[in-house]
């Protein structure tokens, strides 16, 4: 039997969106410094938001429809679940978690053991460019965890094969003082349901029936009553299990409000929590939480 590791750290969550302009000025209006657009070489492309604690938004657009659909043709699990979930809830959302790997190969024999891979492996490289225009190129080996009925979450394990050498400090000196992500949120219409699938992709246990804990970062499934008391908004429509918030640490719950206020974004103020509704290019809700 394949041995379950230690905990996986959180790497990466995806936001699908329709368009990578739309999701610029999104999170730029939510105080966030955005990175250069990203060109996989399978169709999609992003804009991703990076963050001190070494994790980062993903935003995914389809880039190029034609390569995607060949991706997909050719297995490319990826983009088919990509797919998937805009066929099913829109090209707007939180499709997946990212767990972070030094062997993507035992993460994916794992999943086949357990019975809950989403398909083969995907290895890609890409090019990155930093805030001052260098550039270095990026090599990642991913390996694909998904319930059966649980069609609109997927998670993966990310192993960094050639981590760009690239200086991101500008890149993450957020004007709203994020410096990472202390929880992902998942709402499941039967969260007892998804424990097993959420323990064996993060290779952690439970720190209660729904809270899994990783090493930077805390997983919790809720029912859709309780993440709209908890919230104050709804959980959206019916799902066996997705992704649905994201809580971003700040220094200054304060800095957040003016920020926010400054720039007419809708949110709601919850004690140390400030709770933003999901919107065109921000596909999940964001709770920014002062954090000591």
């Amino acid at each position: 039997m394949t041995k379950t590791p230690a905990a996986h750290p959180l790497d990466h969550l995806v936001l699908p969106t329709a368009s990578l302009d739309v999701a610029r000025a999104r999170l730029a209006s939510l105080g966030f410094v955005v990175a250069p657009t990203g060109i996989h070489p399978f169709g999609t492309e992003n804009c991703c938001v990076f963050f001190a604690d070494g994790t980062y938004l993903e935003p995914l657009a389809i880039g190029n429809g034609q390569a995607a659909a060949s991706a997909i043709a050719e297995g490319n699990v990826f983009v088919a679940r990509d797919r998937l979930y805009r066929h099913g809830l829109g090209d707007e959302g939180f499709s997946a978690v990212v767990l972070g790997t030094g062997d993507a190969d035992a993460d994916h024999a794992r999943y086949v053991e357990a019975g809950l891979s989403a398909g083969d492996e995907l290895s890609f490289s890409r090019a990155f460019t930093d805030a001052s225009g260098k550039s270095d190129t990026a090599s990642f080996k991913l390996g694909f965890a998904a319930g059966e009925a649980a069609t609109d979450a997927l998670l993966f394990a990310c192993e960094r094969i050639n981590a760009p050498k690239i200086d991101r400090t500008a890149l993450q000196a957020h004007g709203n003082g994020v410096t990472g992500i202390a929880e992902i949120v998942a709402v499941s219409d039967a969260p007892a349901g998804q424990r097993r699938l959420i323990s064996i992709a993060a290779g952690s246990a439970n720190k209660n029936d729904d809270v899994f804990e990783l090493p930077n970062a805390t997983l919790t499934i809720l029912h859709p009553a309780t993440f709209a008391t908890r919230f104050g908004i709804p959980a959206g429509a019916p799902s066996q299990l997705r992704f649905a918030a994201i809580v971003l640490s700040v220094g200054s719950a304060d800095t957040v409000a003016r920020l926010l206020a400054a720039g007419s974004v809708d949110h709601d103020i919850r004690g140390n929590e400030i709770v933003v509704p999901p919107a065109p290019g921000q596909g999940a809700a964001f709770i920014f939480q002062e954090t000591p």
